[in-house]
């Protein structure tokens, strides 16, 4: 079964395009206008193994939130339809990643039920002119739509763009792992019988 899906996602705000296989070999075709979001999404892909194409439009003349924020909307309801029914996928993934002098960790469960908890500072407000904060906005709206219980944890960071990108690198591997087939096993991975 091919795990794709192909969102669409139009409002007075934003025009969002996101197409997504899951099993892809991570390239990635990006192009939102946030020069910092489109590196970070291609970061994602790459290490996600996912194939990733986003096209979008915002009012960036207010500012950069509606883009970041829809984007991640558009690619949590993508995540959610490529996944199905989730039939012999681990369904729990984890990471620790370095990057430079910060360590992050992400674990996931696509079970199906949202949650988000985010534990990460950023020493500035800016990266470039990307504002820190969408970092986490970004990944509440992914969590929120992809139905995904979701927990990012930094331990130590400096930097604030090696934090953004240990971030999305750890998350990335997380969701690869949860994603995965899991070779032992060809149901869905809960007691319920469903996810």
């Amino acid at each position: 079964m091919t795990r794709t899906a192909h969102i669409q996602r139009k409002t007075a705000e934003t025009q969002i395009e996101v197409e997504l296989s899951l099993d892809g070999s991570g390239q990635a075709r990006v192009s939102t206008g946030v020069g910092f979001l489109d590196h970070m999404l291609t970061l994602l892909a790459r290490h996600g193994a996912l194939d990733l194409v986003v096209r979008a439009r915002g009012d960036l003349e207010v500012d950069q939130h509606h883009t970041v924020e829809d984007v991640g909307i558009c690619l949590g309801q993508a995540f959610r339809q490529a996944l199905g029914q989730k039939a012999g996928i681990r369904r729990y993934g984890h990471c620790t990643l370095p990057m430079e002098e910060s360590l992050a960790t992400a674990a996931v469960d696509l079970g199906g039920r949202a949650y988000f908890v985010f534990q990460a500072e950023f020493p500035s407000q800016k990266i470039g002119d990307f504002d820190s904060e969408l970092v986490a906005d970004f990944w509440q709206a992914f969590a929120a739509n992809a139905l995904a219980n979701l927990h990012i944890i930094l331990h130590h960071g400096r930097n604030s763009h090696h934090i953004a990108e240990a971030v999305f690198k750890a998350t990335a591997r997380a969701l690869r792992m949860a994603a995965e087939a899991d070779p032992r096993m060809d149901d869905v991975p809960s007691t319920k019988g469903v996810l």
